[in-house]
């Protein structure tokens, strides 16, 4: 028995002094749990929509003061058209209009049934399903309130439009997610052992020596894994139109610009990440660990970034899958321009260009 417990012993002390196994085990169920806890939740909320009010009459009123009141629903903005609502939803700033008809009050008093339109983004089916559900709920409690004492029921009829997926094909929203998560975690994994593998050779002296400046030895290092990464990409969309059926609405050569600068970004992070790791394992596994977990949790195909808490939210802005998938459903579903992607565009350029910073910065440091 006291044989045993020196072996405890030994174990626990072997525990306690390497500091990483001591944070896995404790701190990261902790953390786990707190993500998984905000972030996982299929309840949609504070999502941002636009009111088209052509009445402005009591029942409108108090209607769009009942929704805008609702935890489930943000009140970014009143719009003045339908050309209004277009601009807003291809800007990215509503998930779902509603536009209140001329003499909505004076229909509904008078023929005892009035009409609500409700225009969703179903590039996410699932979301403007739910939404379009908590708008009629409202509106429907809203009209029992009024029915209350009235022989004749009123009835107000909502009449839902969905934009851009009026199907609600689920592809739709998960193809650009399935794309954003496929090319990060290939393309950052490939990468991660370039230099790393080097080091296990016992070849990295060899090019220490060339006469390669370190930033060229990382662009050789990510060319040929950019071609592969290229060859993903076209394999996808391929797969995405004639197998998956989902078409790409906008221009096939700005959705491959855009997919291979997502691609660029991606090796840049691969190769940074193989410039600190000691092993190829460590690497792999680094990759995995530190992309697999934030592209499902905060690139928003899964769930609403939205739901969560503001400093998620704002962990959610250092992901570039969340750029990309932005950029995708832009382009692929909605079949917008450059001029709608340009700001997720200059935030990924800007982060290759940070994260290649780096990576050059940590391989001079070993050349010295």
């Amino acid at each position: 028995m006291k044989q045993f417990l020196i072996f405890v012993k030994k174990e626990w002390l072997h525990i306690w002094r390497d500091r990483r196994t001591l944070f896995i085990l404790i701190w990261m169920p902790v953390v786990q749990i707190i993500l998984y806890g905000f972030a996982l939740t299929n309840e949609v909320k504070n999502s941002n929509i636009a009111i088209f009010d052509q009445s402005r009459d009591v029942a409108s009123l108090a209607i769009s003061d009942e929704i805008a009141a609702s935890r489930y629903f943000n009140l970014v903005k009143n719009v003045y058209s339908y050309k209004d609502i277009g601009a807003t939803f291809r800007q990215g700033k509503i998930r779902m209009a509603i536009v209140f008809p001329q003499n909505f009050r004076n229909d509904l008093l008078h023929t005892n049934s009035a009409q609500i339109q409700l225009i969703a983004d179903a590039s996410d089916p699932n979301t403007a399903n739910t939404l379009t559900n908590y708008a009629q709920s409202i509106i429907n409690d809203y009209q029992q309130s009024l029915n209350q004492n009235q022989q004749l029921p009123y009835t107000i009829k909502a009449q839902v439009r969905m934009l851009y997926n009026p199907e609600l094909k689920g592809a739709y929203s998960f193809v650009p997610g399935v794309m954003a998560l496929v090319l990060m975690l290939v393309c950052t994994m490939m990468t991660s052992i370039a230099i790393v593998r080097e080091k296990e050779m016992g070849t990295m002296e060899v090019i220490l020596v060339s006469p390669l400046k370190p930033f060229r030895i990382i662009i050789a290092k990510a060319v040929p894994y950019l071609f592969v990464s290229l060859v993903n990409i076209i394999t996808i969309l391929l797969l995405s139109v004639y197998v998956l059926g989902v078409p790409i609405v906008g221009s096939l050569w700005l959705l491959m610009a855009e997919s291979t600068l997502f691609t660029i970004t991606s090796l840049s992070l691969g190769i940074l990440i193989s410039n600190g790791a000691k092993t190829q394992q460590s690497a792999m596994f680094t990759s995995m660990m530190s992309l697999f977990l934030p592209t499902l949790l905060f690139s928003g195909f899964l769930f609403p970034i939205e739901n969560m808490p503001m400093p998620l939210q704002v962990i959610s802005n250092v992901v570039p899958s969340k750029w990309f998938y932005i950029i995708i459903k832009d382009i692929m579903i909605k079949g917008l321009g450059f001029g709608a992607v340009w700001e997720e565009t200059l935030i990924l350029v800007g982060m290759t260009a940070i994260l290649l910073g780096i990576s050059i910065y940590k391989f001079k440091i070993r050349l010295a």
